[in-house]
């Protein structure tokens, strides 16, 4: 795969601007270039990408005259943030003490194993990406699991297995 180095705004010399760029541009506009603005700012992008490529974070990078160092640091601390392409679906399985407590670890298993895929991984057929966190703060509805960014609590390795074959049959229509 090759990836472009982007380190000036896109030219808009006769060359087609990609779109995506201008989304970034318009989101650090609005926040006056803050540094501070970063998280919001790599959402934005994410959401325009889909997830961060390394020549988005050197754009944010240099846009925001930030040390890429920096960028890439809050782009891989927060779960929520991707740097490989993710699939159409996204399971994240907590594991943090209460949620391991109540069998999360088994849940996750039970997942890699049915997916062929480890934790951060997306399956071949781009239907599914599987993840894990450190806790997502659900500690009361242990063993949390976050479908699509909605979050399912006191989940089993059955249940979870079954909404993912939800997905997996309706992902061929």
């Amino acid at each position: 795969m090759e990836t472009k180095t982007l380190t000036k705004k896109p030219q808009k010399s006769g060359k087609k601007v990609d779109k995506r760029f201008k989304i970034i541009d318009i989101t650090m506009k609005r926040n006056h270039y803050r540094q501070d603005a970063l998280i919001e700012i790599l959402h934005k992008a994410q959401e325009a990408f889909g997830y961060l490529e390394p020549d988005v974070l050197e754009y944010v990078a240099h846009a925001l005259k930030l040390p890429l160092s920096r960028v890439y640091g809050v782009a891989t601390f927060y779960h929520l943030f991707s740097l490989k392409p993710s699939g159409k679906h996204t399971c994240v399985v907590c594991l943090g003490t209460a949620c391991y407590v109540k069998g999360s670890d088994k849940v996750l298993a039970a997942l890699q194993q049915e997916l062929g895929i480890k934790s951060g991984e997306t399956t071949e057929d781009k239907q599914v990406s599987l993840l894990s966190a450190r806790c997502l703060g659900a500690c009361g509805i242990a063993p949390a699991v976050v479908f699509d960014g909605e979050v399912a609590g006191k989940q089993t390795a059955d249940n979870v297995l079954e909404k993912i074959k939800d997905w997996q049959q309706n992902g061929e229509e």
